[in-house]
């Protein structure tokens, strides 16, 4: 139907043309999202990854007080991380992306008891150091270490639902941690510097890799 032709009123060329108008958005849309599929996206907002695997090296366990099996629990939950918060596929070698390195600390610690903390309470340390790689962009490469805490009571031993709700934290916030360091860092840019984002009154924008 031709919208220019003198015998349709002007209501009905008003319609026409809305309609045209949302057959042109919808086929926008279309190869938009055609296009977007051919790149690796993440699911939390880190945005597009130039990568499509990767690999986790089992982090074992150096530290001087051992806890068995934690390093077999901390390999599985970073590797769990990562597949659980993008679209990345795990290898077992020749991956574009590599997490490996060791626990390197695992330390019980008394704290002294405040007016605010009058119950006395010892604070589990745990140390991660992490080597990774990005085949793709080695300047993303990096070595760091990474760590966490969690106080409980001092009249309880570090066993059984303790030591797992303490692993549970510590753990979770490690890899969140050496996840945000490796494929959204958290920064703002400034003036062509970037600012550290531990500034809660600063707005950030997230930082990926390319």
């Amino acid at each position: 139907m031709n919208i220019f032709d003198p015998s349709i009123n002007k209501p009905a060329k008003q319609f026409l043309k809305s309609k045209m108008k949302h057959i042109k958005l919808i086929l926008l849309l279309i190869i938009t999202l055609s296009i977007n599929s051919c790149s690796v996206y993440n699911f939390t907002g880190t945005g597009k990854i130039d990568a499509k695997t990767f690999q986790v090296g089992f982090f074992q366990n150096n530290a001087e007080l051992i806890e068995p099996g934690i390093d077999r629990t901390f390999t599985l939950e970073l590797q769990d991380l990562i597949q659980n918060q993008t679209n990345l596929n795990l290898v077992k070698n020749g991956a574009d992306l590599t997490y490996e390195g060791e626990i390197v600390d695992y330390r019980i610690s008394p704290m002294t008891a405040t007016a605010d903390q009058r119950a006395a309470q010892n604070r589990l340390t745990i140390r991660v150091n992490v080597r990774f790689t990005n085949k793709k962009k080695e300047a993303d490469d990096f070595e760091k270490s990474f760590s966490f805490y969690y106080d409980y009571p001092a009249e309880q031993q570090l066993t059984g639902a303790t030591l797992n709700s303490a692993l549970k934290d510590i753990f979770e916030r490690i890899t969140q941690d050496i996840f945000n360091e490796s494929l959204g860092v958290l920064m703002k840019q400034k003036n062509g510097a970037y600012i550290d984002h531990e500034d809660e009154n600063e707005f950030y924008t997230r930082i990926v890799i390319d």
